[in-house]
Protein backbone atom coordinates (compact mmCIF):
# COMPACT_ATOMS: atom_id res chain seq x y z
CA UNK A 1 0.00 0.00 0.00
CA UNK A 2 1.29 3.46 -0.60
CA UNK A 3 2.61 6.00 1.77
CA UNK A 4 0.78 8.96 2.22
CA UNK A 5 4.34 10.56 2.32
CA UNK A 6 5.17 8.96 -0.92
CA UNK A 7 2.15 10.06 -2.59
CA UNK A 8 2.87 13.67 -1.64
CA UNK A 9 6.55 13.58 -2.52
CA UNK A 10 5.27 12.40 -6.39
CA UNK A 11 2.73 14.20 -6.36
CA UNK A 12 1.63 15.57 -10.12
CA UNK A 13 4.07 18.84 -10.98
CA UNK A 14 5.84 18.63 -7.72
CA UNK A 15 8.87 17.35 -9.94
CA UNK A 16 8.39 20.78 -12.03
CA UNK A 17 8.26 23.19 -8.96
CA UNK A 18 11.39 20.84 -7.64
CA UNK A 19 13.61 22.05 -10.54
CA UNK A 20 11.70 25.61 -10.43
CA UNK A 21 13.13 25.61 -6.44
CA UNK A 22 16.87 24.81 -7.93
CA UNK A 23 16.85 27.38 -10.31
CA UNK A 24 15.59 30.00 -7.74
CA UNK A 25 18.47 28.52 -5.72
CA UNK A 26 21.33 29.00 -7.95
CA UNK A 27 20.24 32.40 -8.99
CA UNK A 28 20.02 34.19 -5.75
CA UNK A 29 23.19 31.79 -4.35
CA UNK A 30 21.27 30.80 -1.76
CA UNK A 31 23.18 28.27 0.61
CA UNK A 32 20.82 27.28 3.12
CA UNK A 33 17.64 26.21 3.45
CA UNK A 34 15.20 26.54 6.97
CA UNK A 35 12.70 23.43 6.30
CA UNK A 36 9.64 24.88 8.79
CA UNK A 37 6.55 23.22 10.39
CA UNK A 38 3.68 24.53 12.74
CA UNK A 39 4.12 23.41 16.42
CA UNK A 40 0.77 23.39 18.42
CA UNK A 41 1.57 26.79 19.76
CA UNK A 42 2.02 28.29 16.43
CA UNK A 43 6.01 28.51 16.96
CA UNK A 44 8.00 28.14 14.11
CA UNK A 45 10.39 24.68 14.16
CA UNK A 46 12.20 22.69 11.77
CA UNK A 47 15.73 22.31 10.70
CA UNK A 48 18.54 24.21 8.27
CA UNK A 49 20.06 22.10 5.39
CA UNK A 50 22.96 22.97 2.77
CA UNK A 51 20.73 23.82 -0.49
CA UNK A 52 23.06 21.79 -2.38
CA UNK A 53 20.83 18.81 -1.05
CA UNK A 54 17.59 20.48 -1.95
CA UNK A 55 16.71 17.27 -4.48
CA UNK A 56 17.00 14.81 -1.98
CA UNK A 57 15.35 16.81 0.92
CA UNK A 58 12.44 17.86 -1.42
CA UNK A 59 11.83 14.10 -2.13
CA UNK A 60 12.61 12.20 1.75
CA UNK A 61 11.95 15.35 3.71
CA UNK A 62 13.87 16.61 7.22
CA UNK A 63 13.43 14.29 10.00
CA UNK A 64 12.97 15.42 13.92
CA UNK A 65 11.54 13.99 17.24
CA UNK A 66 7.46 14.90 16.99
CA UNK A 67 8.29 16.67 20.11
CA UNK A 68 8.74 19.46 18.02
CA UNK A 69 4.82 19.65 17.68
CA UNK A 70 4.84 20.79 21.55
CA UNK A 71 7.80 22.73 21.04
CA UNK A 72 10.10 20.01 22.59
CA UNK A 73 8.82 21.17 26.81
CA UNK A 74 8.57 19.37 29.92
CA UNK A 75 4.75 19.13 31.44
CA UNK A 76 5.06 19.96 35.39
CA UNK A 77 5.67 16.61 36.24
CA UNK A 78 8.16 16.64 34.04
CA UNK A 79 7.40 14.58 31.38
CA UNK A 80 7.50 16.15 27.75
CA UNK A 81 4.06 16.73 26.40
CA UNK A 82 2.61 14.77 23.54
CA UNK A 83 4.81 12.36 23.07
CA UNK A 84 7.27 9.89 24.76
CA UNK A 85 10.67 10.48 24.81
CA UNK A 86 11.05 7.12 22.61
CA UNK A 87 8.64 8.53 19.84
CA UNK A 88 9.91 8.03 16.26
CA UNK A 89 10.94 10.88 14.76
CA UNK A 90 8.79 12.73 11.98
CA UNK A 91 8.90 13.57 8.05
CA UNK A 92 8.71 16.93 7.11
CA UNK A 93 8.01 17.06 3.35
CA UNK A 94 8.68 20.84 1.74
CA UNK A 95 6.00 22.80 -0.23
CA UNK A 96 8.28 23.61 -3.21
CA UNK A 97 5.81 26.54 -3.48
CA UNK A 98 6.38 28.22 -0.09
CA UNK A 99 10.13 28.56 -1.11
CA UNK A 100 11.13 32.06 -0.53
CA UNK A 101 14.96 33.53 0.22
CA UNK A 102 15.26 35.94 3.77
CA UNK A 103 15.60 39.38 2.82
CA UNK A 104 17.77 40.14 5.94
CA UNK A 105 20.13 36.94 5.21
CA UNK A 106 20.42 36.50 1.62
CA UNK A 107 22.17 33.16 1.83
CA UNK A 108 19.33 31.46 3.33
CA UNK A 109 15.70 30.81 2.41
CA UNK A 110 12.59 29.31 3.74
CA UNK A 111 10.01 26.33 2.86
CA UNK A 112 7.33 25.58 5.01
CA UNK A 113 6.74 21.48 5.08
CA UNK A 114 3.55 19.20 5.40
CA UNK A 115 4.28 16.66 8.32
CA UNK A 116 4.00 12.88 7.90
CA UNK A 117 4.30 10.00 10.54
CA UNK A 118 7.50 8.01 10.33
CA UNK A 119 7.96 5.76 7.53
CA UNK A 120 8.57 2.78 9.61
CA UNK A 121 5.68 3.57 12.12
CA UNK A 122 3.94 -0.08 13.37
CA UNK A 123 0.85 2.46 13.31
CA UNK A 124 0.14 4.63 10.37
CA UNK A 125 3.22 4.45 8.65
CA UNK A 126 4.07 7.62 6.41
CA UNK A 127 0.97 8.78 6.91
CA UNK A 128 -0.18 12.41 7.26
CA UNK A 129 0.30 13.38 10.85
CA UNK A 130 -2.63 15.06 12.46
CA UNK A 131 -0.98 16.59 15.14
CA UNK A 132 0.02 18.62 12.07
CA UNK A 133 -1.95 21.93 12.43
CA UNK A 134 -0.82 23.35 9.09
CA UNK A 135 -1.66 20.25 7.46
CA UNK A 136 -4.63 19.50 8.85
CA UNK A 137 -6.18 23.25 8.15
CA UNK A 138 -5.39 22.24 4.26
CA UNK A 139 -7.05 18.96 4.27
CA UNK A 140 -9.84 20.26 6.74
CA UNK A 141 -10.41 23.53 3.91
CA UNK A 142 -10.85 20.90 1.16
CA UNK A 143 -13.10 19.11 2.83
CA UNK A 144 -15.55 21.80 3.88
CA UNK A 145 -14.94 22.89 -0.23
CA UNK A 146 -16.23 19.02 -0.99
CA UNK A 147 -19.34 19.80 1.20
CA UNK A 148 -19.85 23.03 -0.21
CA UNK A 149 -20.25 23.33 -3.53
CA UNK A 150 -16.09 25.05 -4.12
CA UNK A 151 -17.29 27.05 -1.08
CA UNK A 152 -13.91 28.41 -0.03
CA UNK A 153 -12.88 31.05 3.04
CA UNK A 154 -10.89 33.74 2.65
CA UNK A 155 -9.21 35.87 5.68
CA UNK A 156 -7.70 38.71 6.95
CA UNK A 157 -6.09 39.10 9.61
CA UNK A 158 -5.23 42.61 11.73
CA UNK A 159 -1.95 41.59 13.29
CA UNK A 160 -1.35 44.13 16.45
CA UNK A 161 1.67 43.68 18.58
CA UNK A 162 3.81 45.96 20.43
CA UNK A 163 7.38 47.09 20.04
CA UNK A 164 9.12 47.23 23.92
CA UNK A 165 12.28 48.50 24.82
CA UNK A 166 14.87 46.28 25.91
CA UNK A 167 15.82 46.63 29.49
CA UNK A 168 19.68 45.35 30.84
CA UNK A 169 17.88 42.28 32.25
CA UNK A 170 16.45 41.31 28.54
CA UNK A 171 13.16 42.47 29.88
CA UNK A 172 10.72 44.97 28.96
CA UNK A 173 11.20 48.37 29.96
CA UNK A 174 8.80 50.46 28.76
CA UNK A 175 7.61 51.43 25.03
CA UNK A 176 9.08 53.83 23.15
CA UNK A 177 5.93 55.67 22.29
CA UNK A 178 3.19 56.99 23.84
CA UNK A 179 -0.48 55.21 24.01
CA UNK A 180 -1.99 57.53 21.66
CA UNK A 181 -4.01 55.95 18.94
CA UNK A 182 -3.66 56.92 15.11
CA UNK A 183 -0.85 59.49 16.57
CA UNK A 184 1.05 60.18 13.16
CA UNK A 185 3.63 61.55 15.53
CA UNK A 186 3.94 58.62 17.48
CA UNK A 187 4.27 56.23 14.80
CA UNK A 188 6.59 58.25 13.31
CA UNK A 189 8.95 57.13 16.37
CA UNK A 190 9.08 53.97 15.07
CA UNK A 191 9.31 54.84 11.31
CA UNK A 192 12.29 52.70 11.03
CA UNK A 193 11.09 50.03 12.78
CA UNK A 194 7.80 49.81 10.64
CA UNK A 195 9.86 50.99 7.44
CA UNK A 196 12.13 47.33 7.64
CA UNK A 197 9.25 45.47 8.52
CA UNK A 198 7.41 46.33 5.67
CA UNK A 199 10.24 46.03 3.19
CA UNK A 200 10.46 42.64 4.46
CA UNK A 201 7.39 41.68 3.85
CA UNK A 202 6.78 42.66 0.49
CA UNK A 203 10.37 41.01 -0.07
CA UNK A 204 8.48 37.94 1.00
CA UNK A 205 5.13 38.04 -0.46
CA UNK A 206 3.32 40.25 1.70
CA UNK A 207 1.08 42.46 0.22
CA UNK A 208 0.68 45.48 2.80
CA UNK A 209 -1.44 47.52 2.87
CA UNK A 210 -2.33 49.73 6.01
CA UNK A 211 -0.06 50.74 8.94
CA UNK A 212 -1.02 52.93 12.34
CA UNK A 213 -0.07 53.64 16.36
CA UNK A 214 -2.49 51.85 18.03
CA UNK A 215 -3.75 52.36 21.55
CA UNK A 216 -1.02 50.98 23.75
CA UNK A 217 2.83 52.34 24.14
CA UNK A 218 4.85 51.05 20.76
CA UNK A 219 1.67 49.31 19.73
CA UNK A 220 1.27 49.07 15.87
CA UNK A 221 -1.06 47.38 13.14
CA UNK A 222 1.16 46.96 10.15
CA UNK A 223 -1.86 44.84 7.84
CA UNK A 224 -1.40 42.86 4.56
CA UNK A 225 -3.67 41.78 1.94
CA UNK A 226 -6.17 39.34 2.65
CA UNK A 227 -5.85 36.10 0.74
CA UNK A 228 -7.23 31.87 0.88
CA UNK A 229 -7.05 30.98 4.20
CA UNK A 230 -3.83 28.90 4.14
CA UNK A 231 -2.08 31.31 2.72
CA UNK A 232 -2.73 34.04 5.33
CA UNK A 233 -1.58 31.82 8.20
CA UNK A 234 1.39 31.25 6.43
CA UNK A 235 2.10 35.11 5.39
CA UNK A 236 1.08 35.92 9.75
CA UNK A 237 3.65 33.74 10.65
CA UNK A 238 6.00 35.12 8.16
CA UNK A 239 5.32 38.12 9.27
CA UNK A 240 5.91 37.73 13.16
CA UNK A 241 9.35 35.78 11.85
CA UNK A 242 9.81 39.45 10.12
CA UNK A 243 9.55 41.55 13.32
CA UNK A 244 11.14 38.95 15.48
CA UNK A 245 14.52 39.80 12.94
CA UNK A 246 13.73 43.66 12.82
CA UNK A 247 13.76 43.63 16.75
CA UNK A 248 16.81 42.30 16.91
CA UNK A 249 18.25 44.89 14.58
CA UNK A 250 16.81 47.23 16.61
CA UNK A 251 17.47 46.16 20.36
CA UNK A 252 13.54 45.90 20.87
CA UNK A 253 11.60 43.36 21.91
CA UNK A 254 8.81 42.39 19.15
CA UNK A 255 6.03 41.66 21.50
CA UNK A 256 2.86 39.67 20.78
CA UNK A 257 1.70 38.75 24.37
CA UNK A 258 -1.97 39.48 24.26
CA UNK A 259 -2.16 42.02 27.57
CA UNK A 260 1.65 43.02 28.39
CA UNK A 261 0.10 46.05 29.95
CA UNK A 262 -2.72 46.48 31.36
CA UNK A 263 -4.74 49.81 31.41
CA UNK A 264 -4.25 49.91 27.77
CA UNK A 265 -5.53 48.19 25.01
CA UNK A 266 -4.85 44.41 24.28
CA UNK A 267 -2.69 42.91 21.04
CA UNK A 268 -5.78 41.64 18.65
CA UNK A 269 -5.74 39.67 16.33
CA UNK A 270 -9.28 40.13 14.64
CA UNK A 271 -9.86 37.74 11.85
CA UNK A 272 -12.02 38.96 8.69
CA UNK A 273 -13.81 36.18 6.89
CA UNK A 274 -15.50 35.84 3.86
CA UNK A 275 -16.64 32.71 1.58
CA UNK A 276 -16.19 32.70 -1.93
CA UNK A 277 -16.97 30.54 -5.19
CA UNK A 278 -14.25 30.66 -8.55
CA UNK A 279 -11.51 33.47 -8.57
CA UNK A 280 -8.03 32.51 -9.51
CA UNK A 281 -4.83 33.44 -8.07
CA UNK A 282 -3.12 36.76 -9.76
CA UNK A 283 0.24 38.00 -9.14
CA UNK A 284 0.73 40.71 -6.79
CA UNK A 285 4.30 41.93 -6.98
CA UNK A 286 6.35 44.69 -5.01
CA UNK A 287 9.86 43.84 -5.40
CA UNK A 288 12.16 45.01 -7.93
CA UNK A 289 13.95 42.73 -10.37
CA UNK A 290 13.77 39.12 -10.75
CA UNK A 291 11.10 37.48 -7.67
CA UNK A 292 13.03 36.13 -4.69
CA UNK A 293 10.97 33.07 -4.26
CA UNK A 294 8.51 31.30 -6.24
CA UNK A 295 5.61 32.72 -7.50
CA UNK A 296 3.09 31.21 -5.53
CA UNK A 297 4.55 33.04 -2.98
CA UNK A 298 3.66 36.44 -4.48
CA UNK A 299 0.08 35.41 -5.48
CA UNK A 300 -3.39 36.42 -4.00
CA UNK A 301 -6.74 34.61 -4.82
CA UNK A 302 -8.69 37.21 -6.02
CA UNK A 303 -12.12 37.55 -8.35
CA UNK A 304 -14.83 35.00 -7.84
CA UNK A 305 -18.58 35.31 -5.87
CA UNK A 306 -18.68 36.58 -2.69
CA UNK A 307 -21.26 34.11 -1.05
CA UNK A 308 -20.86 36.40 2.02
CA UNK A 309 -22.87 39.37 0.38
CA UNK A 310 -26.53 39.96 0.84
CA UNK A 311 -28.53 40.53 -2.71
CA UNK A 312 -28.87 44.42 -1.67
CA UNK A 313 -25.11 44.53 -1.47
CA UNK A 314 -26.23 45.92 1.62
CA UNK A 315 -24.73 45.36 5.46
CA UNK A 316 -27.21 42.54 5.91
CA UNK A 317 -25.55 39.15 4.39
CA UNK A 318 -26.81 36.76 2.41
CA UNK A 319 -28.30 32.97 3.61
CA UNK A 320 -24.85 31.60 3.76
CA UNK A 321 -23.40 34.31 5.89
CA UNK A 322 -26.02 34.49 8.38
CA UNK A 323 -25.58 30.75 8.78
CA UNK A 324 -22.22 30.63 9.20
CA UNK A 325 -22.41 33.38 11.65
CA UNK A 326 -24.96 31.57 13.15
CA UNK A 327 -22.18 28.83 12.91
CA UNK A 328 -19.81 30.82 14.95
CA UNK A 329 -22.47 32.58 17.57
CA UNK A 330 -23.08 28.34 18.25
CA UNK A 331 -19.70 27.83 18.94
CA UNK A 332 -18.16 30.62 20.60
CA UNK A 333 -17.56 29.62 24.02
CA UNK A 334 -15.53 26.23 22.82
CA UNK A 335 -13.85 28.74 19.69
CA UNK A 336 -12.63 31.07 22.79
CA UNK A 337 -9.80 28.64 23.73
CA UNK A 338 -8.46 28.73 20.18
CA UNK A 339 -8.70 32.45 19.84
CA UNK A 340 -7.96 33.69 23.28
CA UNK A 341 -5.06 30.66 23.86
CA UNK A 342 -3.11 31.56 26.75
CA UNK A 343 -3.57 32.43 30.40
CA UNK A 344 -2.50 35.72 29.62
CA UNK A 345 -5.38 36.64 26.99
CA UNK A 346 -7.46 36.51 29.89
CA UNK A 347 -6.34 39.50 31.20
CA UNK A 348 -7.76 41.28 27.90
CA UNK A 349 -11.23 39.80 28.27
CA UNK A 350 -11.06 41.34 32.32
CA UNK A 351 -9.64 44.52 31.55
CA UNK A 352 -13.40 46.73 31.58
CA UNK A 353 -13.77 49.98 29.45
CA UNK A 354 -11.45 48.68 26.46
CA UNK A 355 -14.21 47.30 24.19
CA UNK A 356 -13.27 43.40 24.79
CA UNK A 357 -15.08 41.38 22.98
CA UNK A 358 -16.41 39.79 25.83
CA UNK A 359 -20.24 38.96 24.69
CA UNK A 360 -21.76 36.69 22.28
CA UNK A 361 -23.78 39.01 19.76
CA UNK A 362 -23.39 40.17 16.49
CA UNK A 363 -23.84 43.53 15.06
CA UNK A 364 -23.11 45.65 11.48
CA UNK A 365 -19.56 47.85 12.98
CA UNK A 366 -20.44 46.97 16.75
CA UNK A 367 -17.06 46.85 18.39
CA UNK A 368 -19.05 45.90 21.79
CA UNK A 369 -19.84 42.35 20.13
CA UNK A 370 -17.74 39.44 19.93
CA UNK A 371 -18.67 39.70 16.09
CA UNK A 372 -19.20 42.37 13.64
CA UNK A 373 -19.70 42.80 9.91
CA UNK A 374 -17.11 45.36 9.70
CA UNK A 375 -18.52 45.77 5.81
CA UNK A 376 -20.66 44.42 3.36
CA UNK A 377 -19.39 40.78 2.80
CA UNK A 378 -17.35 40.49 5.51
CA UNK A 379 -17.85 38.69 9.15
CA UNK A 380 -14.99 40.08 11.97
CA UNK A 381 -14.29 37.42 14.49
CA UNK A 382 -13.14 39.98 17.19
CA UNK A 383 -12.43 37.26 20.25
CA UNK A 384 -8.92 36.49 19.60
CA UNK A 385 -5.49 37.78 20.33
CA UNK A 386 -2.03 38.01 19.09
CA UNK A 387 -0.81 34.50 20.41
CA UNK A 388 -3.11 32.91 18.27
CA UNK A 389 -2.32 30.04 16.39
CA UNK A 390 -3.77 30.99 12.58
CA UNK A 391 -3.93 27.40 11.64
CA UNK A 392 -5.82 26.03 14.41
CA UNK A 393 -7.99 29.10 14.38
CA UNK A 394 -8.81 28.55 10.60
CA UNK A 395 -9.81 25.21 11.11
CA UNK A 396 -12.10 25.69 14.19
CA UNK A 397 -13.57 28.43 12.06
CA UNK A 398 -14.45 26.68 9.17
CA UNK A 399 -16.04 23.78 11.28
CA UNK A 400 -18.21 26.28 12.96
CA UNK A 401 -19.52 27.43 9.80
CA UNK A 402 -19.66 24.19 8.18
CA UNK A 403 -22.23 23.54 10.88
CA UNK A 404 -24.00 26.72 11.00
CA UNK A 405 -24.48 26.39 6.58
CA UNK A 406 -25.15 22.79 7.06
CA UNK A 407 -28.22 23.33 10.39
CA UNK A 408 -28.96 26.59 8.67
CA UNK A 409 -28.33 28.23 12.12
CA UNK A 410 -29.84 31.58 12.37
CA UNK A 411 -27.98 34.08 14.31
CA UNK A 412 -30.79 36.08 15.22
CA UNK A 413 -31.13 40.07 14.66
CA UNK A 414 -28.08 42.16 14.54
CA UNK A 415 -28.02 44.59 17.56
CA UNK A 416 -26.64 47.66 16.88
CA UNK A 417 -26.87 49.51 20.45
CA UNK A 418 -23.13 48.85 22.79
CA UNK A 419 -23.77 45.22 24.28
CA UNK A 420 -23.26 47.20 27.70
CA UNK A 421 -26.74 49.76 27.01
CA UNK A 422 -28.65 46.58 25.70
CA UNK A 423 -27.72 44.27 28.54
CA UNK A 424 -29.07 47.37 30.87
CA UNK A 425 -31.99 47.80 28.88
CA UNK A 426 -32.85 43.80 29.64
CA UNK A 427 -31.09 41.74 26.78
CA UNK A 428 -29.70 38.76 27.71
CA UNK A 429 -26.30 38.15 26.53
CA UNK A 430 -24.17 35.10 27.36
CA UNK A 431 -20.66 36.22 28.45
CA UNK A 432 -17.77 34.50 26.54
CA UNK A 433 -15.06 32.15 29.27
CA UNK A 434 -13.53 34.61 32.20
CA UNK A 435 -10.63 32.00 32.67
CA UNK A 436 -8.91 30.02 30.53
CA UNK A 437 -10.25 26.81 32.14
CA UNK A 438 -13.74 27.80 31.71
CA UNK A 439 -12.54 27.86 28.23
CA UNK A 440 -10.63 24.83 27.73
CA UNK A 441 -14.09 23.38 29.16
CA UNK A 442 -16.13 24.26 26.93
CA UNK A 443 -14.05 23.01 24.17
CA UNK A 444 -13.48 19.89 25.98
CA UNK A 445 -17.16 19.32 25.26
CA UNK A 446 -18.05 20.88 22.06
CA UNK A 447 -17.82 17.91 19.44
CA UNK A 448 -18.00 20.30 16.42
CA UNK A 449 -15.14 22.33 17.02
CA UNK A 450 -13.13 19.07 18.29
CA UNK A 451 -13.71 17.56 14.65
CA UNK A 452 -12.09 20.20 13.60
CA UNK A 453 -8.85 18.81 15.57
CA UNK A 454 -8.93 15.42 14.38
CA UNK A 455 -7.43 12.22 16.03
CA UNK A 456 -4.37 13.52 18.58
CA UNK A 457 -4.06 16.82 17.47
CA UNK A 458 -7.19 17.97 19.63
CA UNK A 459 -5.51 15.83 22.57
CA UNK A 460 -2.00 17.47 22.44
CA UNK A 461 -3.67 21.14 22.42
CA UNK A 462 -5.30 20.34 25.34
CA UNK A 463 -2.51 18.49 26.89
CA UNK A 464 -0.21 21.37 26.46
CA UNK A 465 -3.17 23.90 27.57
CA UNK A 466 -3.83 22.49 30.45
CA UNK A 467 -0.16 22.19 31.84
CA UNK A 468 -0.06 26.17 31.15
CA UNK A 469 -3.61 26.54 33.09
CA UNK A 470 -2.03 24.13 35.91
CA UNK A 471 1.38 25.55 35.62
CA UNK A 472 -0.30 29.87 36.12
CA UNK A 473 -2.75 28.44 39.54
CA UNK A 474 0.82 26.60 40.90
CA UNK A 475 2.67 29.84 40.60
CA UNK A 476 2.98 32.41 43.54
CA UNK A 477 2.93 35.36 42.49
CA UNK A 478 3.82 39.26 42.71
CA UNK A 479 0.02 39.72 42.94
CA UNK A 480 -0.11 37.20 45.98
CA UNK A 481 2.31 38.62 48.07
CA UNK A 482 0.99 42.32 47.61
CA UNK A 483 -2.67 40.89 48.79
CA UNK A 484 -1.68 38.59 51.46
CA UNK A 485 1.93 39.42 52.72
CA UNK A 486 0.24 41.07 55.76
CA UNK A 487 -3.37 40.24 55.44
CA UNK A 488 -3.71 38.93 59.28
CA UNK A 489 -3.62 39.48 62.18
Amino acid sequence: MTKDVDTYAHAPGRADLIRAVREKIDALEVDFIYYQYISITGRVMGKAAPAAHWEAMAMKGIQTWYGGLTNVLPNRAGSLLGFDSNAHELVAIPDPDTFCQLPWNKRAARVFCTVFYGREEADKPGAFMEEDCRGNLRRIHRKFQDDHDGLHLRVGCEPEMAWLNKGADGMPDGGPTKALAYHIDQFEVLAPVYMKVIDYAHAMGLDMIQFDHEDAPGQLELNFTYDDTLRTADRLTTFRQICAQVAREHNLIACFMAKPIMGVSANGCHHNMSLWRGGEDRPVIRVKGDLPGMESVFHHRQGGDNLFMGESEGWMPGPIGLHAIGGVMEHLPALTAIGSSTVNSYRRMLDLGLWAPVYADWGYQNRTTALRVSAPGRMEYRAVDAMVNPYLMAAALLGAMDDGITRKLDPGEPEQRNIYEAMEAGKQVKRLPRYFGDALDALAADEVVKAALPGRLYGIYDEYKRDEWDRFNAEASDWDMKRYIDCLP
